[in-house]
């Protein structure tokens, strides 16, 4: 049997990808499982995005290979909808580079500023993919923890006691998930002197800035984040295009640079027809962001009121994709999330899949119809 790289045995399979499997021998069974643990929203893009795919299609473009820079077109939409939305200024033509999913751009960031040894400073509770990636090029993953004392935001004090020599990233994530807290622009300026002093590369990855939030926030828009600063976007939660893999980077030129000398060597450009629809998706009007919140907004409170009857309590003023909960006291969140499966045939999400300090916390998705969630408060 041929052994495996050494790398591998530092990442243990993705949470929801074992768990699922689980899950669906249930269904298998015959058991009428509600899923409300994972984050893939169930809604359709806006109509016109549809058509911009479909009409692409006979272009005689449509079929090559495209730019690992993206359409110029793209690019632009990119840049008119940060100042449209985050009142920032990109050049569309050296401070954006689209990307197959940010998901991807995690890895491809990480492999072009760290060397082995390094270390990143990573938030606990926080997305796995970033600990994931780190751990196989043989970085050094430092966790900063996140506590609801602190609204879920970085206790600097805390961070300065750390021995921050080897640290080369930070990530950020906010709005944040799993949490639903929202940075402030005072956070971000901490941030931004913080990583000077360091001379610490920050990354903000904010997909959720638009789901149940009045208030998006880039930290690019804050006064000199270009010099130490990138920031992850995705049109997976904004426009219901999860499956597309549509994601986007932006920054100054350099640090672009550096992303793009790894993507050139890894993969190709995004699919002509997607750029056209991710294009469509850009230049939606207000009126899709009032609809699609409009449909989350009653999603939610329905799921606040399955959290009640589970005895969970939660912020109203959170926001994103999710519900974090903290469980009653004496509950592993596992546990919980495990009896509630067996008993009830509901699925959410540990605390514990994002890090130590989600344990006595659980996740709720609000990418299920009401009249599930509504079955889900009955059942209970």
């Amino acid at each position: 049997m041929m052994e495996v790289a050494k790398r591998l045995h530092s990442v243990e399979e993705y949470y929801f990808s074992k768990k699922l499997k689980e899950v669906n021998v249930l269904k298998s069974q015959g058991k009428p499982i509600i899923n409300l643990g994972i984050g893939s929203p169930d809604l359709q893009p806006p109509g016109k995005v549809i058509s911009a795919i479909t009409d692409s299609l006979t272009s005689g473009n449509a079929h090559k290979y495209q730019s690992y820079q993206g359409l110029p077109e793209l690019r632009e939409a990119i840049a008119g909808f940060y100042k449209t939305h985050f009142q920032v200024n990109i050049n569309a033509a050296n401070e954006v580079l689209p990307l197959m999913g940010s998901k991807e751009g995690i890895m491809h960031i990480s492999m072009a500023f760290l060397n082995e040894g390094d270390a990143v400073l990573i938030p606990n509770p926080g997305y796995p993919t970033y600990t994931s990636v780190t751990k196989l090029l043989q970085a050094e993953p430092i966790f900063y923890n996140l506590a609801e004392a602190n609204n879920w935001c970085p206790n600097f004090e805390e961070l300065e006691k750390q021995d921050l020599s080897k640290v080369k990233i930070m990530w950020l994530n906010y709005p944040h998930m799993p949490t639903g807290a929202k940075a402030t622009k005072a956070m971000f300026k901490t941030v931004i002197a913080f990583a000077k002093k360091h001379n610490i590369l920050v990354i903000n990855d904010n997909p959720y800035s638009f789901i149940l939030n009045k208030e998006p926030l880039s930290i690019l828009s804050v006064k000199g984040s270009k010099e130490v600063c990138l920031e992850l976007n995705s049109l997976s939660k904004t426009f219901n295009m999860a499956g597309w893999r549509v994601g986007m980077l932006l920054g100054n030129q350099e640090l672009l640079n550096a992303v793009l000398k790894v993507k050139s060597n890894m993969d190709s450009g995004m699919f002509y027809g997607i750029q056209k629809g991710a294009i469509e998706a850009l230049n939606s009007s207000e009126m899709w962001f009032v609809s699609l919140n409009s449909i989350y907004e009653r999603r939610r409170k329905l799921v606040w009121e399955l959290a009640a009857k589970l005895n969970c309590s939660f912020d109203e003023n959170a926001s994103g994709l999710f519900v974090w909960a903290k469980l009653p006291p004496f509950f592993k969140s596992e546990e919980f999330i495990d009896k509630l499966l067996i008993e009830n045939n509901i699925f959410i999400t540990p605390g514990t899949v994002f890090g130590s300090q989600g344990e006595g916390y659980v996740r709720f998705s609000l990418c299920a119809t009401t009249d599930e969630i509504q079955e889900a408060i009955a059942r209970v």
